[in-house]
């Protein structure tokens, strides 16, 4: 278990690497151990409602949708939904099916001014795998084997 101090160095590291407008960019296991260790550490799924329901949650993630199936229209209400939900203080973290969307929030975060912001790369299901197609199986909070159950 690596500690939390060399964790977000590599994120931070990972984030000056990719060019990244936020604080830095975690696997999934940075991220559950981060969860683990750092109590105010908050993690913000960015998935969908039927996303959710149809593939898994993450049972302690808070939820925000950046965009409405079925059409992706962005959430306009998400910064504000963000600061209600999130202490600005807080080390929060930002997860989507695969890392997409959950970037696109890391950025809107750091925007708005919470200054320790993060992306989970690779997301909840991460890449697809390339015999089938098929998410969850490559990459990702669930092939990790990271802790999460069926809506």
């Amino acid at each position: 278990m690596a500690s939390l101090t060399n964790i977000l160095a590599q994120a931070k590291q990972r984030a000056v690497d990719k060019g990244l407008a936020y604080e830095g960019a975690l696997t999934p296991e940075e991220a559950w151990e981060i969860l683990q260790s750092a109590p105010n550490a908050k993690l913000v799924d960015v998935r969908s409602y039927p996303e959710l329901d149809l593939v898994g949650r993450i049972p302690q993630a808070d939820h925000i949708e950046w965009a409405f199936y079925p059409d992706w229209k962005p959430n306009p209400d998400f910064a504000s939904q963000l600061k209600t939900q999130i202490d600005p203080e807080s080390l929060v973290m930002f997860i989507c099916r695969s890392g997409g969307r959950s970037h696109k929030a890391a950025q809107a975060a750091h925007q708005i001014g919470y200054t320790s912001t993060y992306n989970v790369l690779e997301g909840f299901e991460g890449d697809p795998d390339a015999a089938t197609a098929q998410r969850g199986k490559v990459n990702g909070w669930k092939a990790a084997g990271l802790p999460w159950k069926n809506a």
